[in-house]
């Protein structure tokens, strides 16, 4: 956003009563507007209660210090599914879906466990060779002197081409995870373009019905490096229920798709609008390796984890009552300058780039974040090598959620 819209964002946000402020309006983060009020509740009041039309009551909690408290504080602040998940609106009973990420321990830590390797330091280094080909291959495939979607031919291609891998899910196939990614994150309540909930749980019943194939397919043969595979021979998830099932593929299919293709999007919208970070950069592609946290604090692609309080506890001098909902707001905190110097400003050499919120902290902290981080950087690095310049030709469209913060489109032309 540019200094003048910003600014006319922060004057509308400073108008408006303190107690109607509702950060988790979808509108603002479509419009992209949403920082403005994250800084006035960040400045007035930290810990701040709302009450939203499709979420109800719930309390946001919007600096760095008072997030990690909150999201390091397990036995306090639950993430389990039977007390309301991950997200602010409270699904129900026939749409609620367990996953790790929303469970507690020792649950959450088992299951996570079974997922684990996929990531390990020996499987991203096996990974490596195989996601600059495909880098190269669909940057070199970019058309030049005319405008085309960033979104759909470089974010989704490449998010999608990587979740075909990890799940060894048949390649010509690979766009029904991109479509069970969009599905899985609809909410009819705050997004009136959302499937209907029984049109959405059919198409989540599709997508089980396709896994379960694969999944009989593996769990009789020896285990495979893949996820599907992993889970299948798991003695922590080799028994899921099919709800549990399909809530982990929900997560790891959102996790390895949505959150890396945001990032590589709002990567090249970040070097657009700051010109002489994107000429810095140029000039030293060394320094790719903080480029990427950067980008991935700037652009925060979840915008939001929710709590929900187990026992009274106080944060930020406020008391949150057992049962009570708790917005973390990783957008706020990535945007905290008693924490951050700068915050505002995208520095392609930041001293501390790693300094941020996005994955997480604690027990439920990312773990797909070094993959992410991967792909990032050999895409940036591959970009480097061969455009001088993307140039953003129109505005971008956002996606319609105070969840998932990133983008449906991005018009970009690269200088014949």
């Amino acid at each position: 956003m540019n200094d003048t819209l910003f600014a006319e964002a922060r004057a509308k946000a400073a108008a408006l009563p303190l107690a109607e402020i509702d950060p988790a309006r979808v509108g603002l983060f479509e419009e992209g507007t949403e920082l403005a009020y994250f800084e006035r509740l960040r400045r007035e009041d930290p810990v701040h209660h709302a009450v939203s039309p499709w979420a109800g009551p719930y309390w946001s909690v919007t600096r760095y210090q008072d997030i990690m408290q909150v999201d390091t504080s397990p036995a306090a602040f639950s993430s389990d599914w039977r007390h309301g998940g991950i997200t602010l609106f409270d699904p129900p009973p026939e749409e609620q879906l367990p996953m790790f990420i929303a469970m507690d321990p020792p649950q959450h830590d088992e299951q996570r466990k079974a997922v684990q390797p996929i990531v390990a330091p020996g499987n991203l280094a096996h990974f490596e060779a195989l996601i600059r080909s495909r880098t190269a291959e669909v940057l070199d495939g970019l058309p030049r002197g005319e405008p085309f979607d960033w979104v759909e031919r470089v974010s989704i291609e490449l998010t999608t081409r990587m979740l075909a891998t990890l799940f060894d899910f048949p390649f010509e196939d690979r766009r029904l995870l991109t479509w069970w990614s969009d599905v899985s994150t609809m909410n009819k309540v705050a997004n009136p373009d959302a499937l209907d909930p029984q049109e959405r749980m059919a198409e989540l019943g599709r997508m089980l019905a396709y896994f379960t194939r694969l999944w009989n397919e593996r769990v009789n043969a020896p285990p495979r490096n893949d996820l599907v595979s992993m889970l299948a021979h798991n003695p922590a998830t080799r028994h899921m229920t099919p709800q549990e099932y399909m809530g982990n593929l929900v997560l790891l299919i959102v996790g390895g798709n949505d959150t890396t293709r945001n990032s590589m999007s709002g990567g090249v919208l970040a070097l657009h609008e700051h010109p002489a970070e994107w000429a810095r950069l140029r000039a030293d592609p060394a320094l790719v390796d903080s480029l990427v946290p950067e980008i991935i604090r700037w652009q925060t692609p979840l915008a939001y984890m929710r709590r929900t309080c187990v026992q009274d506890s106080e944060v930020g001098g406020k008391l949150i009552r057992k049962g009570e909902k708790v917005a973390m707001w990783y957008v706020s905190g990535n945007r905290d300058e008693t924490v951050i110097e700068n915050p505002d400003r995208f520095i392609v050499d930041r001293a501390r780039p790693r300094q941020h919120l996005s994955f997480g902290f604690g027990i439920h902290r990312c773990v797909g974040n070094r993959l992410a981080e991967l792909q990032l950087k050999i895409l940036w690095q591959e970009i480097l090598q061969r455009f001088s310049a993307i140039e953003v030709v129109g505005p971008p469209q956002r996606v319609r959620s105070a969840f998932v913060r990133g983008f449906t489109r991005l018009p970009v032309c690269i200088p014949a």
